[in-house]
């Protein structure tokens, strides 16, 4: 089985599919006060399609993590519909949500064949998430991730985007969350794909910060990284871990092997790639799957070495990460 390898000889084999670029939150960092312009229905995948790139990622390359992403991507219908399309292929399925609809879909979406989980939090004080995500659902999404629990999903994380001055003095609050909860709590730096364009190093709060903000309170050693995008920490007293993805301060590019499809069918070789590939028009044109892998070995050769945040050559993608999926 062929690898797809960029040109500094790194493998990937995670697969994110983002299934719609819409979302019922309007957070501040992905969405402009504006709104932004919805893909109209026309260009997403179809569900068809989706399993026939991940049928080609999984079978000639040999992808074995695939995350469903949006958007939201719980407001796409039939969502279990494709769940139990791409079960089937043996790769690990999982799901990155806002977790408002988890408490309905929770438990058809494990009967599908979803194995994992993540929810994303980004407060734990209902004020500040309605101030947040524009919307007054902090108990709904509670609930959500306790359906999800039930259910059987296995890890259930959450994940928390750390802002300077926003809600970085939730720190241990969540890491509490966390450990009460039987969940792992994973803090992500702020990284410059906000819609408004507004992000600056200064609202960064470091990996270095956070670890130790937590282990002031709740020690903390390190347990490693792999190929995973979180810096791992478990607690000394056996009350779980916690997770940091430093994708500013301490970049892992040498190790990340993630390749992601947007809603409307890009192929992006890295999360901050300026350039995509057009696999819904191979698709749509009678592209053999042939055709369809030689599309996605090209992407992924093209790969840089790192996006280079902080530095002059630093170039800012195009699209704010609800459009590219997380």
């Amino acid at each position: 089985m062929e690898q797809l390898t960029d040109g500094f000889g790194r493998v990937h084999r995670d697969l994110r599919i983002s299934v719609t670029d819409r979302c019922n939150f309007r957070c501040s960092y992905c969405m402009p006060p504006e709104g932004l312009q919805w893909l109209d229905r026309a260009e997403l995948l179809t569900f068809e399609e989706i399993t026939r790139i991940a049928s080609i990622a999984v079978g000639e390359f040999g992808i074995t993590s695939i995350r469903l992403t949006g958007g939201e991507p719980t407001v796409r219908a039939d969502l279990d519909r494709l769940v139990a399309s791409l079960s089937p292929l043996g790769a690990d399925l999982s799901l990155t949500t806002n977790g408002t609809r988890l408490v309905s879909l929770a438990s058809a979406l494990v009967d599908a064949g979803l194995r994992r989980i993540n929810v994303s939090i980004d407060s734990l004080r209902p004020e500040r998430f309605a101030e947040l995500t524009h919307r007054d659902e902090l108990d709904e999404v509670l609930a959500g991730l306790d359906a999800a629990q039930r259910a059987g999903l296995d890890p259930v994380k959450v994940n928390c985007v750390v802002m300077r001055g926003v809600n970085d003095d939730e720190l241990v609050d969540f890491a509490v969350f966390g450990r009460e909860r039987g969940v792992v709590v994973r803090f992500i730096e702020f990284m410059p794909l906000d819609a408004q364009g507004d992000w600056n190093a200064a609202s960064v709060v470091s990996q270095r910060e956070i670890v130790e903000r937590i282990g002031a309170v709740h020690p903390l050693e390190p347990v490693g990284r792999g190929s995973e995008p979180a810096e791992r920490f478990r607690f000394i007293d056996g009350g779980g871990e916690i997770g940091v993805i430093p994708s500013v301060t301490e970049p892992f590019c040498g190790n990340c092997d993630r390749i992601r499809l947007t809603a409307d069918g890009r192929l992006r070789n890295c999360l901050f790639a300026v350039d995509e590939t057009d696999l819904r028009t191979v698709l749509r044109s009678g592209g053999t799957d042939a055709d369809l892998a030689q599309a996605m070995r090209s992407c992924v050769a093209d790969k840089w070495a790192g996006h280079a945040i902080g530095r002059v050559e630093f170039i800012r993608p195009p699209r704010s990460m609800s459009q590219i999926g997380g």
